[in-house]
């Protein structure tokens, strides 16, 4: 199981309070915890275009499926509570994406405005440049009114489109922007499984 201790060195980081984050590989006894930081996502805000909150079988699922990918689904740990969690998966399934993969990340409203969505996602980065993808995308809802935008950019993504009016969730209509950001070589090489 990989882990990652960050030092609590910037304003943003966890407050002094708390420990630093603990950034670990996710496992199936995290999956409650989870559950009930995405729920909360779902019922009350627009980072997720699902209405219905999953299960814990259904999240079971998902992180199997993540890592059926050899993809990373990792959480953030702080004084032993699961504070946040992030994972990529593949941004879309026909062969020819098989590079590109797309991040997702959420935080506990408890820990919301201390820089932990930039730790996971730095983390999340920083894993991915070691396998074979080039390219992640991020889809931010509602031109990232929650941060994600700002956040995103900080980390070197780039703005490349936004569909307007695609979601329909909490009574309005909701635009989604594109981010994407180069992995490691990006496309100066062929992919790694193209024979040269």
């Amino acid at each position: 199981m990989s882990t990652t201790r960050p030092a609590p060195s910037t304003p943003h980081s966890a407050d002094s309070t708390a420990s630093a984050p603990l950034i670990r590989d996710a496992t199936e006894a995290d999956l409650p915890a989870i559950q009930a930081i995405y729920a909360h996502h779902v019922l009350t805000g627009v980072a997720s275009f699902e209405e219905i909150p999953p299960s814990v079988d259904d999240l079971r699922t998902r992180l199997a499926s993540v890592r059926s990918h050899g993809l990373p689904y990792m959480v953030a740990e702080i004084d032993c509570e699961v504070a946040g969690y992030c994972y990529a998966t593949p941004y879309r399934p026909r062969p020819a994406y098989r590079n590109t993969i797309e991040d997702s990340i959420y935080v506990s409203d408890a820990y919301r405005g201390r820089g932990l969505g930039r730790v996971l996602l730095q983390a999340l980065i920083e894993r991915c440049e070691t396998g074979p993808w080039r390219q992640m995308v991020a889809v931010i809802a509602d031109g990232g009114s929650g941060g994600s935008l700002s956040l995103h950019t900080q980390l070197g993504f780039e703005l490349t489109g936004t569909l307007k009016a695609v979601g329909f969730k909490h009574g309005r209509w909701l635009d989604t922007t594109l981010m994407q950001r180069t992995l490691g070589v990006g496309d100066s090489t062929v992919p790694d499984d193209v024979a040269r």
